[in-house]
């Protein structure tokens, strides 16, 4: 039975992460072009993120990667642990989001703080770890290549 939500109607067993993929595409009643990336980390029942990690990389990724592209909307965590959404507003160029992941996962690299880790901009400060999104971010971006191969 299909069901409403995309990531539910996917075969999880037959995906090999890392990989961009699209999840949805919507067109807006003016006319806007509304794209949701699937950007797997882990594979699916394998292996997750831990969760300072995952937090940390949410932080630098949603403020750095708006330092490459104005049409970033939101860049969210999955609830099981192994990717974040990545959702774009009037941007069809899939290899440009690839680069664009690409060149903030290397600031990602190189920052020396995950921004808002404090108890006034963030709602669990005491769950962070640079190390650790930092740690993510080179996995990675070490199976670049890879990223466009989604199904085994």
């Amino acid at each position: 039975m299909k069901m409403n939500v995309e990531s539910f109607n996917l075969d999880h067993t037959k995906v090999i992460a890392p990989y961009v993929r699209v999840a949805d595409r919507k067109i807006g009643e003016n006319g806007d072009l509304i794209i949701k990336y699937d950007v797997r980390f882990k594979q699916p029942n394998k292996e997750h993120m831990e969760m300072a990690s995952l937090h940390s990389l949410e932080h630098l990724v949603a403020e750095l990667i708006r330092n490459h592209a104005d049409y970033i909307v939101d860049w969210s965590p999955m609830g099981c642990q192994t990717g974040f959404y990545l959702t774009v507003l009037n941007h069809d160029n899939f290899d440009k989001i690839l680069d664009v992941l690409e060149d903030t996962m290397k600031d990602v690299l190189v920052a020396t703080e995950v921004p808002a880790s404090n108890e006034v901009q963030c709602g669990w400060a005491a769950s962070h770890t640079l190390e650790g999104a930092q740690g993510l971010a080179r996995e990675f971006l070490a199976k670049r290549d890879e990223w466009s191969i989604v199904f085994k």
